[in-house]
C-alpha cells in the first residue's frame, strides 16, 4: 500500500516531467501557410529542446512554467509531407506527415457537431471520401448525448479546461475516420480543395446544444456593459442566459457533489466562457485561416436572447480576430433553417444583419432545406457548400456567387413596392411555380412577381414594412440562376416621391 501511495504522488511529477508538445499537435496536421509555424509545449524547467522542421533547427530553453516555444518562417501551401522532431537530453517526439494549407476551426452546436455517418447523403458519399488534402482534429467534448441524467465519475473528472475536449489526434479523411466529423465541415472543405487542390484543415469544437455564451471568455462578457449580468452568481439560475440551456445544465450537474465549481456555478459544456478556456483559448496560439459557425438554436427561443445574438455574435468575433492577431479573419456562419418554432423568423433576419454589422462575413441561407419539426435537418452537403462559396469568393479569389437574394432596399411609388436585391441575377422561383413568401403584415401572403431582377408588390398604401420567408417553417422559393435561395428578411419600406 505504501508503495502504491509513493507510485501515486510521483506520477504527476513524472508526467510533468515529460517532454510534450500542446494537445493540438499530432501527426497527419495541418499548419497554417503564409504564417509562422509556431510549436510550443511542457518540459522540465531549463533544459533545452530542439525542434527540427522544414530543414531548420531551433533550439530554447524551458521556461520556469514548464513552457517552451519555437517559431519558424512561413511556407507557402505544400501538399508533400514534412515531419517535426523535438528533442530533449531525456526525450524525442517525432511527428510526420505534416501538411501546409489553411486551417479553418469549426463551431457551434449539434447542426455543426452532425456526424457525416448520419448525414443525408452519406451512402453515395463515404466512396468519394478518400481524400488526404483534408485533414481533421475531432476532439469530443465531455458530456456529448448525454441528456436527462447526472453525469456519472467519468464525465466529472473531464470537467476541467484540460480534459474537457478529449484532444484525439489528427485524423487523414477516408471513409472510416470521416464518420463521426462535422459533415459540414466535411463537405465545406471538400469544396475548397477541389478547386484549390491545397491542404485543408478542420478543427471541429462543436457542441451540442451550446449556446454562444460558453464560446465567449467571461472577461468579455464581465467587461461589456450590456452582457456582464450573465456573469451574476450561479449560471444554473441566470435568468440572463437562455432558459434550455439552464434546465439541460441543472439535469447534468445541479447538487452532484463532485462537480468543480466557481463563483459561477458548477462546470459544464454550457456554461460561460467554459468552450472558449477548454477549446478556443489553448488554439489562440495556433495560426488559422478562419472560423466556420452553425450555432443560434439555443439562443432563439427567447425574445430577449433573440434581440441580443448579433451583439454577442460580434463580440464574440471581435475577440478572436484581437486574440488571433488578424483582424480580418473570415467568420462564415450559417443562417437557422426553417422549423415550427415562432422566433426563427426574427432570428434569421438578426443573423441576415450580420453581414454588413461584422466585416469579413459570409452567411449561408438554409431555410430551404429545414425539417418542419426537427431541429436537425440532415442534408448538410449544400450546408457545407454554401459556406464555401462565401470562402472560394473572398479568401480564394474566385469568381462565384457567394450568395442567393440578399435585399438592399424597398421603395414604395405609384401603388408599387420595388424590392432591390443584391447576387439577384436571374431570379427564379425553385419550383417554377409563383413566387410564394412575401408579406406586407408579416402574416398574410401578398402577390409578389419578378420583373427585372427586381421584386414587385402591388399596394394600394405605402406599407410600412415588407417581409420575406417570415413564416418560421417557410415555403418561400425564391432563388437566384445558382439555385441559392433568398434570405428571410423583414426590410423597412421608403417612398419615393419622385415623378
Amino acid at each position: 500500500m505504501k508503495s502504491f501511495l509513493i507510485s501515486l504522488f510521483l506520477f504527476p511529477l513524472f508526467a510533468a516531467a515529460q517532454l510534450r508538445v500542446a494537445a493540438v499537435f499530432s501527426d497527419n496536421m495541418v499548419l497554417q501557410r503564409d504564417q509562422p509555424v509556431h510549436l510550443w509545449g511542457k518540459h522540465i524547467p531549463g533544459k533545452k529542446v530542439t525542434v527540427k522542421f522544414a530543414g531548420i533547427q531551433k533550439q530554447t530553453i524551458v521556461k520556469n512554467d514548464s513552457s517552451w516555444s519555437v517559431f519558424f518562417p512561413s511556407q507557402k501551401a505544400n501538399a508533400d509531407p514534412q515531419s517535426v522532431s523535438v528533442s530533449s537530453s531525456n526525450g524525442k517526439i517525432e511527428l510526420k506527415n505534416i501538411l501546409i494549407g489553411d486551417v479553418w476551426i469549426c463551431s457551434g452546436q449539434s447542426n455543426m457537431e452532425w456526424a457525416m455517418r448520419k448525414e443525408m447523403h452519406w451512402n453515395d458519399e463515404k466512396v468519394h471520401t478518400n481524400n488526404p488534402l483534408i485533414r481533421f482534429l475531432n476532439p469530443p467534448p465531455a458530456g456529448r448525448y448525454v441528456y436527462n441524467e447526472k453525469y456519472k465519475d467519468s464525465l466529472l473528472r473531464r470537467l476541467n479546461k484540460d480534459s474537457f475536449y478529449l484532444w484525439n489526434g489528427w485524423k487523414v479523411c477516408d471513409n472510416v475516420s470521416i464518420q463521426p466529423m462535422s459533415a459540414v465541415a466535411y463537405y465545406f472543405a471538400k469544396a475548397v480543395t477541389a478547386s484549390e487542390q491545397i491542404p485543408i484543415g478542420l478543427i471541429n469544437l462543436s457542441i451540442g446544444g451550446a449556446p454562444i455564451e460558453t464560446f465567449i471568455s467571461t472577461d468579455a462578457l464581465k467587461n461589456n456593459p450590456a452582457f456582464s449580468s450573465k456573469m451574476n452568481g450561479n449560471w444554473l439560475y441566470n435568468s440572463s442566459l437562455p432558459n434550455w440551456i439552464r434546465e439541460r445544465g441543472r439535469q447534468n450537474v445541479e447538487g452532484v457533489a463532485d462537480v468543480p465549481t466557481d463563483e459561477y456555478g458548477p462546470a459544464h459544456a454550457y456554461k460561460p466562457g467554459f468552450a472558449f478556456e477548454s477549446g478556443i483559448k489553448p488554439l489562440l496560439s495556433f495560426p488559422i485561416k478562419g472560423m466556420l459557425w452553425y450555432q443560434g438554436e439555443s439562443n432563439a427561443e427567447e425574445i430577449e436572447r433573440v434581440a441580443e445574438y448579433n451583439s454577442l455574435v460580434k463580440l464574440m468575433v471581435e475577440a478572436y480576430r484581437k486574440q488571433w492577431k488578424q483582424p480580418s479573419m473570415p467568420f462564415y456562419f450559417v443562417q437557422l433553417s426553417s422549423i415550427e418554432r415562432p422566433l426563427w423568423p426574427q432570428f434569421r433576419d438578426e443573423q441576415r444583419k450580420e453581414l454588413n454589422e461584422i466585416p469579413h462575413t459570409g452567411m449561408a441561407v438554409c431555410s430551404d432545406i429545414g425539417a418542419k419539426n426537427d431541429v436537425h435537418p440532415t442534408n448538410k452537403k449544400d450546408v457545407g457548400e454554401r459556406l464555401a462559396r462565401w470562402a472560394l469568393l473572398n479568401d480564394y479569389h474566385k469568381k462565384i456567387i457567394p450568395s442567393g437574394p440578399l435585399p438592399v432596399k424597398a421603395v414604395y411609388k405609384n401603388g408599387v413596392v420595388e424590392i432591390k436585391f443584391q447576387y439577384a441575377d436571374g431570379m427564379k422561383t425553385s419550383d417554377g411555380k409563383e413566387l410564394r413568401g412575401f408579406s406586407v403584415d408579416g402574416n398574410n401572403p401578398a402577390a409578389a412577381i419578378i420583373s427585372n431582377n427586381k421584386v414587385v408588390i402591388s399596394a394600394q398604401q405605402k406599407p410600412a414594412f415588407v417581409y420575406y420567408g417570415w413564416q418560421p417553417f417557410t415555403d418561400a422559393n425564391l432563388v437566384n440562376a445558382e439555385g441559392l435561395p433568398a434570405s428571410t428578411f423583414k426590410l423597412e419600406i421608403s417612398q419615393d416621391n419622385t415623378k
